[in-house]
């Protein structure tokens, strides 16, 4: 049983991976730069938050599996706590970075019309920080598994969607945010 929920966990993992990656670019080519006619803002907006609460979904089951496993000694201190994990406590500690820095980002959006935009951007900003720590929290932690190209191939696969996304934001323009450039409000709301 014990392996099976290992393998379940690993899944887990590499699904919410892929999914946050989805997360990121769809951030990244932000819904009004990226709208089209028959995909608007709000649909794509939609989308995004829909696939954030897919991913965390998927990350607490990845959580749950790897704490109750019992395979390897984690506790649920483990999980927020960085870097105090008797077990790969460097790559569990950069999972809990990322898992503190996407509790902001939840806690915050959740919070979003009862705090300044401005505030609310600044942590979401966090998001560009949250992906890379824990891709390489997933690096790190599937370091026996390198001989398995596949996971490799995933890994590349989501760090050129991200750049090609990132890319993408800033080499394009877009009517709305010139204008709030313009605007002497200066983007506020």
């Amino acid at each position: 049983m014990t392996s099976a929920v290992w393998y379940f966990s690993r899944a887990t993992g590499l699904v919410s991976l892929v999914l946050f990656t989805g997360v990121v670019v769809l951030g990244a080519l932000g819904a009004g730069r990226f709208a089209t006619r028959q995909w608007p803002r709000f649909t794509l907006a939609a989308v995004h938050r829909n696939l954030a609460l897919t991913s965390l979904a998927f990350l607490a089951a990845h959580i749950a599996s790897a704490i109750l496993d019992g395979y390897v000694p984690l506790g649920w201190l483990d999980v927020v706590i960085p870097f105090g994990a008797d077990y790969q406590p460097l790559w569990v500690g950069l999972g809990a970075v990322a898992i503190d820095l996407l509790l902001a980002i939840v806690v915050t959006s959740l919070l979003r019309t009862r705090i300044p935009a401005r505030a609310w951007r600044a942590v979401h900003w966090l998001a560009y920080l949250c992906w890379p720590v824990a891709l390489v929290h997933g690096i790190g932690m599937a370091e026996n598994d390198a001989a398995h190209g596949w996971l490799i191939a995933l890994d590349v696969g989501c760090v050129l969607a991200v750049f090609g996304a990132v890319a993408f934001r800033l080499s394009s323009t877009n009517a709305d945010t010139e204008t709030r450039k313009l605007s002497p409000l200066g983007g506020t709301r």
